[in-house]
């Protein structure tokens, strides 16, 4: 005997086996019990959710030989025909391939006479989006008022396409996507069945590459059987899909969370040697920053049924800020979107992780950068550092024959002034730069605020412009946190209106004119440096020199670089 796919094997052959579509077998088992049924039905969704499934076995209820009935007997010589796909009042046509309207009038044609055997004639349209204007035309009549005999049975993944006078003689019924769990309850079930071994581990990689599709699931169920020998194990899945095992995402955000990029790195070259999807892995990502954020802001949830890495996602979503998980997952699906832009896939991926890296928020110091202590010779770490340095810092290549320096006493450092209050520019305006620090927007509540310009006030709100490639960031449940923070800084209550405008001027934000400072402090810094008599000396009796990438602004409030 022949080997029958498992998704043929297994198709519900009864309203009772079919998975997730609970809606629609309640509304067509009370009609079919009443007998208060419509001539016309479509059904919507996405593939490999049950559409045509349900069409025949609606139409095995309806001509059951034991009699019409939600629950069909599935032996008389009428339900083994629907089930063997011969039974002659189940006329299935596939729109895809039939598009013309001399198909669609045969249909018209035969429609007329009674059934053969059953006591309707169905006729299954699938894809019937696909039909032509003028088959719609042709089938327009025949549909609104059809032989009693007679039931139309219409199935679609794309329902805009269809004519507004074809979705009003219909009775529309929306299949769902299904949920991860749903599909691996289905896969455990019928690995149970067939007596094949698996890892719990390994269904949950396949229920979530279905993407919602129960046929697809098992598509894949059937290849990693194949895959894997007859037996299920995880790390054949992962391999087959060119995805990554949980623990090797966690390893990244929880990289992310120390601020460690050369961590993050490693864990990039780890994930890279398995030659993975990079766009699945940062879908993978998503995920998992979804379910740190449901345990952030949800009490008492709980991240998988099976309670697999909940100690690890727990301690996790205690080390990140709920505004950076946030950050984090827009960084991820819009760099998932942008891969095919990038010069490779891995590249396109590592730079989404260093772009949340690179945004992550610090204490005055970006936590993508890590100074290294400057060198001035073999013998430098015997002298003892200033306390706090006047001068801009940079590091010194010397040659090795070298000798200790001199050493010249540092100044100290300048006390921290104090912070301004919000002030009012000559348009009546809060000074935005001023608000944002009063407010303490840092992270991505500082990153969206610092690319905004404040241009009006209308009443408690407050108007706010931004550039395109900016307006991505104004999402909920940011803004609205946003305006609390700065209602708070106000003594007010107000709202934030962001509104998308390409004449902003880059040179009007906050982010344009820090970035112009420090320009202007770097350059001032390289000049200091240059004139420092003790950086002379050096370069005079040691033949050392500056290295310019290393030459960093001197924060006289912080007491940092």
């Amino acid at each position: 005997m022949s080997y029958q796919v498992l998704a043929r094997k297994w198709r519900p052959r009864k309203f009772a086996e079919l998975v997730g579509q609970e809606h629609v077998v309640r509304a067509l088992t009370n009609a079919l019990d009443t007998g208060r049924m419509h001539h016309a039905y479509l059904f919507t969704g996405t593939r490999g959710v049950g559409k045509t499934t349900i069409a025949r076995i609606f139409a095995k209820s309806l001509n059951c030989e034991r009699g019409q009935s939600a629950d069909p007997c599935g032996e008389c010589s009428v339900c083994t025909a629907v089930d063997e796909g011969r039974f002659v009042d189940l006329l299935e046509i596939d729109a895809a391939s039939n598009t013309g309207v001399d198909d669609v009038r045969e249909v018209i044609e035969n429609a007329q006479y009674a059934p053969s055997r059953g006591r309707f004639k169905v006729y299954l349209v699938d894809e019937v989006h696909m039909l032509s204007k003028n088959a719609f035309n042709a089938l327009l009549k025949t549909l609104e008022e059809p032989p009693p005999h007679v039931k139309f049975l219409l199935a679609t993944t794309d329902p805009q396409k269809l004519p507004v006078t074809v979705l009003s003689r219909c009775l529309k019924f929306n299949l769902k996507r299904l949920l991860p769990e749903q599909i691996s309850g289905q896969m455990r079930h019928i690995l149970a069945a067939e007596n094949i071994a698996y890892e719990d581990s390994a269904i949950g990689e396949l229920a979530r590459a279905a993407d919602g599709s129960l046929r697809d699931g098992l598509s894949l169920l059937d290849q990693a059987i194949a895959y894997g020998g007859g037996a299920l194990h995880a790390d054949d899945v992962r391999n087959m899909l060119g995805s990554v095992a949980r623990g090797q995402v966690l390893g990244v955000l929880d990289a992310l969370a120390a601020g460690d990029g050369e961590r993050l790195l490693v864990e990039c070259t780890q994930i890279a040697s398995y030659s993975p999807d990079f766009g699945g892995v940062l879908d993978d990502i998503a995920s998992v920053l979804h379910r740190l954020q449901l345990i952030q802001l949800i009490p008492g949830y709980r991240p998988d049924e099976d309670g697999a890495d909940d100690d690890a996602l727990t301690a996790l979503a205690g080390r990140i800020t709920p505004e950076d998980v946030q950050l984090y997952y827009q960084i991820a699906t819009a760099g998932r979107r942008d891969l095919a832009l990038a010069p490779d896939a891995r590249t396109g991926f590592e730079m989404a992780l260093l772009r949340m890296l690179a945004f992550r928020p610090g204490d005055g110091v970006p936590a993508v950068h890590a100074e290294r202590p400057a060198t001035v010779g073999p013998a430098a770490a015997a002298r003892p550092a200033p306390a706090a340095p006047m001068r801009p810092a940079a590091t010194l290549e010397p040659r090795h024959d070298a000798s200790p320096p001199r050493t010249t006493p540092a100044p100290t450092a300048a006390p921290v002034a104090a912070a301004a209050p919000v002030a009012r520019d000559a348009d009546g305006l809060p000074d935005w730069e001023a608000l944002i620090e009063r407010a303490g927007l840092r992270g991505p509540f500082g990153l969206l605020a610092q690319n905004a310009v404040l241009r009006e006030r209308d009443g408690q709100t407050l108007v706010l412009a931004l550039q395109p490639a900016h307006m991505s960031l104004a999402v909920e449940p940011m803004v609205s946190q946003m305006e609390e923070r700065i209602g708070h800084a106000l003594g007010e209550r107000i709202r934030l209106r962001f509104v998308n405008s390409s004449q902003t001027a880059a040179a009007q934000t906050p982010a344009a004119r820090a970035a112009q400072a420090r320009d202007a402090a770097q350059a001032a810094a390289e000049q200091a440096i240059e004139g420092d008599p003790l950086v002379q000396s050096l370069k005079r009796e040691f033949g050392a020199r500056v290295v310019p990438q290393s030459i960093k602004p001197f924060d006289s409030e912080s007491g940092a670089v």
